[in-house]
């Protein structure tokens, strides 16, 4: 099957179960950020496993389900998990899922994850609002024949996190009275966590968070047209300024901690979207 073919397959299981009324906003929620789901009223739920073109996810902290329903007045479809490269999945099967909610006429995507900080002061419960990133995996979404009716060949990535969500974010943290930074996101494959040269290597390069995700996702939206806003939360300083081995379950303790500033945040921010 084409992946064009999988994309209308996809987009037309979740208007059968969804509703074709669907949201021009949606967000994936990161690992240990899942609970945000529940702020959505009147939820339509659907699991990843009844959707062509969603793989399930395998990681902890990553439901697997697709949502649709209102968060502070707002139309908001949500993705509670993702994929990542290194479960298995080839790039291309990462756009998927975003090039069938452009199907489905989302125009906005909103991304969280969880991150790793690289440099002292990005310690865990930092909320960054991304303002770049940078790919060090090699891989990339769009490698393959390009359909020029979802994107162009090459894609312009100049403001690959939309300026005016971004101010929208900032303004919403100060009226949530969360405290936020700004910063340039590394993508890494994973599964490791990266090691003590890797992260001062990292840190040299002028990014201020690492990650195993996000950016896939970032390049496939921005290939279809959608505005994108990204939200990292650091859970844990990187390895070799840590002074502990780095683990999984800490990610989740971490991100259990700091779940009630980022949904104040997130509260304002699509308040804000309704206008």
């Amino acid at each position: 099957m084409s992946q064009t073919e999988l994309i209308e397959r996809g987009a037309a299981a979740i208007r059968s179960r969804l509703g074709t009324d669907f949201p021009k906003t949606a967000i994936i929620l990161g690992s240990g950020i899942g609970r945000f789901a529940e702020r959505l009223e009147g939820a339509r739920t659907m699991s990843y496993a009844d959707i062509p073109g969603f793989a399930p996810s395998t990681v902890s902290g990553h439901a697997g389900t697709l949502m649709a329903g209102e968060v502070a007045g707002l139309p908001l479809a949500v993705m509670a998990g993702r994929i990542h490269l290194y479960e298995g999945h080839p790039a291309p099967a990462i756009a998927v899922p975003i090039r069938i909610l452009r199907k489905l006429g989302v125009e906005r995507l909103i991304l969280t994850n969880a991150s790793g900080g690289l440099t002292p002061e990005m310690t865990a419960g930092t909320l960054m609002i991304v303002e770049d990133h940078i790919n060090f995996t090699g891989a990339n979404p769009l490698i393959g024949p390009n359909d020029d009716s979802i994107g162009p060949r090459f894609p312009d990535m100049s403001q690959a996190y939309d300026p005016q969500l971004r101010g929208l974010l900032v303004q919403a943290a100060r009226e949530a009275r969360v405290a936020v930074t700004s910063g340039i996101y590394l993508w890494c494959l994973g599964p490791n966590f990266e090691t003590p040269a890797e992260v001062r290597l990292f840190a040299s390069f002028g990014a201020h968070a690492v990650g195993m995700s996000t950016v896939p996702e970032v390049l496939a939206a921005r290939h279809c047209g959608m505005k994108v806003a990204a939200l990292s939360l650091v859970t844990n300083l990187a390895a070799g300024i840590a002074q502990h081995p780095l683990t999984h379950e800490e990610t989740l303790a971490e991100a259990a901690k700091a779940y009630g500033n980022v949904e104040s945040l997130l509260l304002r921010f699509f308040a804000a979207l309704r206008g």
